[in-house]
């Protein structure tokens, strides 16, 4: 029995066979800590500062303001708590009402530490105003964290013109850019952010390795104690196979960009032209331009995203929300910060194509979706009356 075609590469992808090739090597042979002073230290202290240039030429950084963490999430709470902690005179965040849940429990957890959360409002497409993000500055703001592109809707945000918001306040700017990297240029200068969180495994990199950058001279305290590993902001052994991983990540992604950038937006844009030709009624979520070129999140009236999705599932792999906090039939957060009504909310599928999306998978699986639309309208949980 074949696999499904698989259109969840928001929620993660597989390891690029370059890629996969030099972690096997790292965890083979070549498997010394990089803070041994003999020749099998010395060797991974050495490949783990040239991944570091790696990771950091892919968005126009420095080597050594690239900190390697053990997944996104960690370098998004160092981000956020790390900042708190290097600035306990100013008691004041910005985070957007769309965030990721690990940039927005780090904010509701300084909250519960007194410290004040602004968290601006998003338009229906699912974008920040700048103009609510300069009405919720404040003397005392320490921090803006706005991601660069949404992981359920994929809508960019304006982020170089809140960076500069934020830098004319004298307040730090944060980006989760965990979504974009790979899909479209980072260039961290351009953007004007003071931190940047990557996750490898969302573009053809191991899962358990992330990074964020922090410019030069950006106050930032460890959130975790131990050696001084990672310039002291990330104690611990550091996972030279995963780090030099994601060093060929970086690479790999630089590499061959412009042609996979082309290559998703035309499956994504095929993918959408079949659904909205068959599908009277279907409803785009998100931006319809300023989006990521591989996303493409709708709304399939009249049913249950989760219930089309588990009729044709032995067809389509595919999610109804973020890989993170999908299960269960609550609304999601980013489409109720958007102003979706309950029924739209409810038939919203996430369909993301990847580097591996052929247009004879597009095919067969628009054609899937469309089926399992019509027998899920008339099954159970189906519902014609729609909505927004």
């Amino acid at each position: 029995m074949s696999l499904p075609i698989y259109l969840d590469y928001n929620a993660t992808t597989p390891v690029a066979p370059e890629v996969a090739v030099v972690i096997r090597h790292w965890l083979e042979e070549d498997f010394g800590n990089p803070s041994s002073s003999h020749v099998y230290g010395r060797r991974a202290a050495q490949a783990v500062l040239q991944a570091r240039a790696e990771v950091a030429t892919l968005v126009g950084a420095q080597a050594e303001e690239i900190v390697f963490t053990g997944n996104a999430t960690e370098a998004n709470n160092l981000a956020m708590l790390g900042v708190a902690r290097a600035l306990p005179g100013k008691r004041h965040v910005v985070v957007s009402a769309v965030e990721h849940p690990a940039v927005m429990q780090p904010a509701l957890h300084l909250r519960e530490l007194g410290w004040d959360v602004s968290i601006v409002p998003v338009d229906g497409t699912g974008r920040v105003a700048v103009a609510a993000v300069a009405a919720a500055l404040r003397p005392d703001t320490a921090l803006v964290s706005v991601m660069l592109a949404n992981n359920e809707v994929g809508t960019l945000q304006p982020i170089a013109e809140i960076a500069a918001l934020a830098r004319a306040n004298r307040s730090l700017m944060h980006t989760d850019a965990a979504q974009a990297a790979g899909k479209l240029p980072l260039d961290v200068t351009a953007l004007g952010v003071d931190l940047l969180t990557l996750a490898f495994h969302k573009f053809y990199g191991p899962k358990g390795i992330g990074a964020l950058y922090v410019r030069r001279d950006t106050p930032l305290q460890p959130i975790l104690f131990g050696a001084g590993q990672e310039h002291g902001l990330r104690p611990g052994t550091e996972n030279v196979a995963l780090i030099v991983g994601a060093g060929a990540t970086a690479r790999l992604a630089r590499e061959r960009l412009p042609q996979v950038a082309v290559h998703l937006a035309a499956m994504r844009d095929v993918l959408q032209r079949r659904l909205t030709a068959n599908i009277p009624g279907l409803q785009l979520n998100g931006h319809p331009d300023s989006r990521l070129p591989n996303t493409l999140h709708v709304s399939f009236p009249g049913v249950s995203g989760r219930d089309l999705l588990a009729v044709c599932s032995d067809k389509v792999s595919a999610s109804v929300g973020s890989a993170c906090h999908s299960h269960g039939d609550a609304v999601s957060g980013v489409l109720a910060a958007m102003g979706c009504g309950a029924a739209r909310a409810r038939g919203a599928v996430r369909l993301s194509v990847g580097c591996d999306t052929t247009a004879e998978h597009i095919e067969t699986a628009a054609a899937a979706l469309v089926a399992a639309c019509r027998v899920a309208a008339g099954g159970p949980g189906g519902n014609a009356a729609g909505g927004t």
